[in-house]
């Protein structure tokens, strides 16, 4: 049985970008069930609900699924206001934001991802060098891998020194200067923190706790926020793939359906539709009737291949593409 709040994380446990937002529910205390999902395609669970966006999480309440941390996480802080990890302070959301896009969008986590060993055993695996070719579109043999570390060591180092020598260069505990862990922690944190877990990814000659002592404090600490937070949170429920999609497929809606407002596209309510992101995942589209769009989301409205049940998929607009098609798409209402 899924949470009478009616959330679903389909995620993978060592994503690092799942752990943006199963840290965030636990430092809010928010119940949530999740269905755990393999680490490469095929999906058959969000496949079966219609959704094609490739990538790990993907966050449903109800009937309506959510796409992109960046999303995810706007709706999580909308939903349940009290309490809210955010910042209320123009400077401090600047911030936030600030930081959002720079781990996602300025570098930082595309340079972390070319720091993982070259032996890590995953990279024996020819379906998941495969999957993550087709993901990211480049190569992932451990020979081009190994080109790559020391133009990477070189950035992620830098990042590193951009948050010694700055955000946390006056010894505070959190990045805003809060009591606690805020979701600007979130937004910097997890590239670092993933990469500190990964044996062999940060050589210590170059990246330590030696040279950083701040950060690595702050990753420490954040750890150990996180630990004894997720002591005293609500315990997830854990749905198998067939409940998962039942529960969702008989949900009711958790939004009202949007409008779709002016817009440079110059699209239209009800027209067919795709939409897909252009950084990472970029050959899976989802297509379906053009519901909602504003200059924050674009929501389309499709069926699921299992039941033939209207669902509603939310995707950011930042980094992503949205095009009208021509013909039937087969996901008319």
């Amino acid at each position: 049985m899924a949470p009478h709040n009616d959330i679903v994380l389909f995620h993978y446990t060592y994503s690092p970008y799942a752990r943006r937002v199963t840290w965030y529910l636990a430092l809010r205390g928010i119940e949530y069930a999740q269905c755990l999902q393999p680490p490469t395609l095929p999906r058959k669970d969000l496949d079966a609900l219609g959704v094609k966006y490739r990538r790990i999480p993907v966050m449903s309440i109800g009937r309506d699924i959510y796409c992109d941390t960046r999303l995810i996480l706007e709706k999580l802080e909308t939903r349940f206001p009290d309490g809210a990890l955010g910042a209320t302070q123009p400077d401090q959301k600047a911030i936030e934001k600030l930081l959002e896009n720079w781990c996602i969008d300025g570098g930082v986590f595309n340079r972390a991802s070319q720091l993982i060993p070259p032996d890590m055993p995953l990279l024996n695996d020819p379906k998941f060098k495969k999957d993550r070719e087709d993901l990211s579109g480049r190569s992932w043999d451990k020979n081009d891998i190994t080109k790559m570390r020391p133009e990477a060591i070189s950035h992620i180092r830098d990042a590193f020194a951009f948050l010694e020598t700055g955000l946390l260069a006056d010894d505070r505990d959190w990045i805003l200067n809060t009591e606690k862990p805020s979701l600007a922690d979130i937004e910097a944190i997890w590239p670092f923190h993933w990469l500190t877990g990964l044996k062999g990814a940060l050589p210590p000659s170059f990246i330590s706790s030696k040279q950083f002592p701040k950060v690595f404090a702050w990753i420490d600490r954040f750890s150990k926020t996180i630990a004894s937070t997720k002591a005293s949170a609500p315990k997830a429920i854990t749905l198998k793939g067939a409940d998962a999609v039942d529960f969702v497929t008989h949900a009711e809606f958790s939004e009202p359906e949007g409008e779709v407002v002016e817009d440079p596209l110059g699209l239209e309510k009800g027209q067919d539709v795709e939409v897909w992101p252009i950084d990472l995942g970029f050959k899976n589209h989802d297509r379906g009737v053009l519901s909602a769009l504003n200059s924050r989301e674009v929501v389309i409205a499709t069926r699921t291949n299992l039941g033939g049940k209207e669902v509603r998929i939310h995707h950011p607009r930042t980094n992503f593409r949205v095009r009208a098609v021509g013909g039937n798409t087969g996901s008319k209402l």
